[in-house]
């Protein structure tokens, strides 16, 4: 349904500062990550708190602002509404570090999560915008590589300054580059021109309420089923994202240097890797049989699922050393689970960017988006944290462990969901001219 421009080195510079952006965005996001156990000592919160400070509470406010934002990129453009977030979530990321209790920080991560709101359904539907259908997976694996490659250095780097210079210097340092990353989108990346002018069905779609644009993009089988797997997936992925470097520190016996750099620079290759294949893969084997679209996600979430268990579940030991971190034997299931456990990401944002026009793209992606922050950020997270909480009487310095390995069993159900979306997005594609549902003439505007 969405063509795209021609492609030129324009387009790949602009792929790369948006790549890089996103970098800075998860950088931003998953920062708290490492600082975990540092920020609990100072403000002396429990799990559960910690769960509330980096889930729901950035998850409610990414949520509801995530799609008005996808909304307003829909209308006036998409560089515009990315280039002020990225301001806007660096800025306040700084604030993270000026925090002088507990509230204030919930507060600044609140700032942020309606930073980031609109950069990556903006973002990825500027990408499609400017790749055509039978490259799309591919580009959107290189945009979000930023996942992974924030991991990196966010984990690793972040980790790095909190240990020698404390948590406070993490987030001044590392937010800062989003700045000048901002002004450089807004400044030297031209805008995709639109391929076509919208259909008038497309153009009546654009002055539809948003509770109706909302109910409509729902209807959709396919979709709906495509955001159910995202929201699935996403709470196992930032429930093990979040607390591995804690579950390192607490079950192996590492620092948080140590294991920053292990979740984030060992852990965080083999998912850029895995991103990279995945993209690729989805691309080639989708000329043959647009099922592969779903086909590819399904297969890696259901192989990252016994890795993701022998993580948790392996006892210590250690299997090598890396100069004089020793790296226990459990991690070599993590770097396994990294490299199949992100297939699910950029070919189901591919899959989307196929089923609806540019007029709807950005609010669609945004819906994705949000149902992956809502349900993983939000639940993942603090549902690990109670968890924790609940088995300390019984198991100690290692109910972490088992609250993270209780996680696991949502791949499960989002390997269902992306099963129940296989052949309804086939039968949608195999009938392109299906237009929306029209628009009801006496529906009232919200």
């Amino acid at each position: 349904m969405n063509q795209s421009n021609p492609v030129t080195w324009r387009t790949h510079y602009a792929l790369f500062v948006l790549a890089t952006i996103y970098v800075f965005n998860y950088i931003d996001r998953q920062l708290m990550t490492i600082v975990i156990e540092p920020v609990k000592l100072e403000f002396g919160i429990s799990d559960t708190g910690i769960g509330l400070l980096s889930g729901v509470t950035f998850a409610v406010f990414y949520t509801v602002f995530g799609f008005p934002l996808g909304r307003l990129s829909d209308r006036i453009g998409r560089k515009p509404v990315i280039a002020f977030s990225c301001l806007v979530w660096s800025i306040v990321t700084m604030l993270c570090g000026m925090a002088g209790n507990f509230l204030t920080l919930m507060l600044a991560r609140i700032g942020v999560a309606v930073g980031e709101a609109g950069g990556t359904a903006p973002s990825v539907a500027m990408v499609s915008d400017m790749y055509p259908p039978h490259r799309r997976s591919t580009a959107l694996a290189v945009l979000m590589l930023g996942s992974s490659l924030g991991a990196i250095v966010g984990l690793g780097l972040g980790g790095w300054i909190a240990q020698h210079y404390g948590w406070r210097y993490a987030f001044l340092l590392i937010g800062a580059p989003g700045i000048l990353l901002g002004l450089l989108l807004l400044f030297t990346v031209r805008s995709p021109k639109p391929a076509a002018a919208p259909t008038p069905l497309e153009q009546s779609a654009l002055q539809q309420g948003w509770l109706q644009t909302l109910i409509e993009l729902l209807r959709m089988p396919s979709f709906l089923w495509l955001v159910l797997a995202g929201g699935a997936a996403a709470v196992a992925g930032y429930a093990i994202g979040t607390w591995s470097p804690s579950f390192l520190i607490r079950s192996h016996g590492l620092n948080m240097q140590e294991a920053g750099f292990l979740v984030g620079v060992v852990g965080g290759t083999g998912s850029t890797i895995g991103t990279l294949v995945c993209g690729m893969l989805t691309d080639r084997m989708a000329r043959r049989d647009v099922g592969w679209q779903i086909g590819v996600p399904l297969l890696g979430t259901l192989v990252s699922i016994p890795f993701a268990l022998a993580y948790f579940l392996w006892p210590q030991g250690t299997a090598f050393y890396i100069g004089s971190i020793a790296v226990p034997q459990a991690f070599l299931f993590y770097s396994a689970f990294g490299f199949f456990g992100v297939w699910w990401v950029a070919p189901c944002l591919s899959a989307i960017t196929h089923l609806f026009p540019a007029t709807r793209l950005a609010q669609a992606t945004a819906i994705f988006v949000m149902s992956m922050t809502l349900l993983g950020v939000g639940v993942g997270p603090l549902l690990v944290g109670m968890l924790s909480d609940y088995f300390t009487p019984s198991l100690g310095g290692e109910a972490l462990r088992y609250a993270l390995a209780s996680s696991v069993s949502m791949l499960l159900l989002a390997v269902l969901f992306l099963a129940m979306a296989l052949p309804r997005y086939r039968t949608q594609l195999a009938r392109p001219t299906t237009p929306l549902v029209e628009p009801d003439a006496d529906a009232v505007t919200v």
